[in-house]
């Protein structure tokens, strides 16, 4: 679209109560959205896209232009990673701009430090190095720094993943399967489906193919009882329902009422009666108790950093800090400990997260295994060749954008004996 002064200024506007990070930034856009109605499609589509570039390449725009504002960032954007040329931009610009945008497109990038063109705070540089070679935590950067696509998957209970591809090409939906999940979609746009024939009747779910995997790991049969210990608003949930095929019983914990409320209307959509949702207290609920060696299969799809959904919400990098991680794994430690008591002998226990970091991933699962010597691991790569998925992730479920083409994510799969 043509770029003019009033769509400038909303996008500038936009960023300017994005910036703060005081909120998840898709929230703070949905409701400037709401506040500005007046806004039109195509608009709306440029604000989020340009406002969604800058929160990922934060850190680098500010170090070209030294600017901080909305506008400055935006304008920065623009002309140094999307397309537009100082020509082009000229008639919008004030009297100083012409001048420091000129540097900001003409910066030798070799003089940036990594940690700045990689768009990454000093600390998460720092860990993720210490990971990973650096050619690879390049790869994994500039994957995060791309917009994700949108994957759906598919309601088994009501229909096959043909029967969705076919009818998203009859509405004019370019659509392919995905490579991993049997039961994935992946569009090439990102169209509404709020009101889309498919999503209505609850044929089909918003999920990223990473997470659509991690139910194949939990792998429930008809006729157990399954726990879905930290629930929220129910993807993983309803994923593991219609694995079950509507039957035996599924619990869905968590100590948000908010995001169990979320689930209500997903669940009306899916046509399944297999699913109990729970508040509870904390992991230490009297429900947990109650249960306590009963459950079949128990998912932890643990509280974390977020840090494999960058390419979705690239502000976390800025809103999570070192500290914010201490308290994360402690709270991870004491959830899967919690968790692990539900699970009857022979049972299994599935530990997932979407972050990238070890200290909340393979940390977290080695001390539990010290603790708890009655559990033991399962071959997470073995177990998804068993449902014929071409994966070889080792011993642990790992994905990340630069090799998967998915969110980042980390799980771990227990049995016990």
């Amino acid at each position: 679209m043509e770029l003019n002064a009033a769509t400038l200024k909303a996008v500038s506007e936009a960023l300017n109560v994005m910036l703060p990070g005081v909120e998840p930034a898709d929230v703070v856009l949905s409701r400037f959205f709401r506040e500005n109605a007046q806004l039109g499609a195509r608009d709306r589509a440029f604000i989020a896209e340009t406002a969604f570039g800058v929160l990922r390449h934060k850190r680098l725009l500010e170090t070209l232009s030294q600017h901080h504002t909305g506008r400055a960032l935006a304008l920065s954007f623009l002309v140094r990673l999307g397309g537009v040329s100082l020509r082009q931009i000229g008639p919008l610009l004030k009297r100083d701009e012409l001048e420091w945008l000129t540097t900001v497109k003409a910066a030798d990038m070799s003089q940036i430090p990594l940690a700045i063109q990689l768009d990454l705070p000093d600390w998460l540089f720092d860990m993720l190095s210490a990971q990973m070679p650096q050619a690879e935590l390049v790869r994994l950067c500039r994957a995060l720094q791309q917009p994700a696509p949108l994957d759906l998957r598919v309601n088994t209970l009501l229909a096959t993943r043909e029967e969705v591809l076919a009818k998203l090409k009859a509405d004019g939906i370019a659509a392919q399967a995905t490579p991993y999940s049997p039961i994935g979609v992946r569009l090439n746009e990102k169209p509404a489906l709020s009101k889309n024939r498919l999503f209505i009747a609850g044929k089909i779910e918003v999920q990223d193919e990473g997470s659509q995997l991690l139910g194949l790991l939990v792998a429930p049969t008809r006729h157990e009882t399954v726990v879905d210990f930290c629930a929220g608003a129910g993807g993983k949930t309803l994923h593991l329902g219609a694995m079950m095929n509507s039957q035996g019983r599924l619990y869905a914990f968590d100590v948000s009422e908010k995001r169990l409320q979320k689930m209500k209307p997903r669940l009306k959509r899916s046509g399944l009666s297999n699913i109990h949702p729970q508040l509870i207290k904390s992991e230490n609920d009297t429900h947990i108790k109650r249960l306590a060696g009963k459950i079949d299969r128990v998912l932890v799809d643990a509280p974390c950093s977020g840090l494999g959904t960058l390419r979705r919400n690239p502000d976390l990098k800025w809103r999570q800090s070192p500290q914010s991680i201490v308290e994360l794994t402690a709270k991870q430690a004491a959830i899967l400990a919690s968790a692990a008591r539900l699970v009857k002998a022979g049972g299994r226990l599935v530990y997932a997260t979407c972050s990238l970091l070890e200290a909340e991933n393979e940390v977290i699962v080695r001390a539990f295994l010290e603790q708890h010597p009655d559990f033991s691991l399962l071959n997470a790569g073995e177990l998804l060749q068993r449902h014929g998925i071409p994966l070889v992730t080792g011993e642990f479920f790992k994905l990340n954008p630069a090799d998967h083409h998915t969110d980042g994510f980390f799980a771990a799969v227990f049995t016990r004996a």
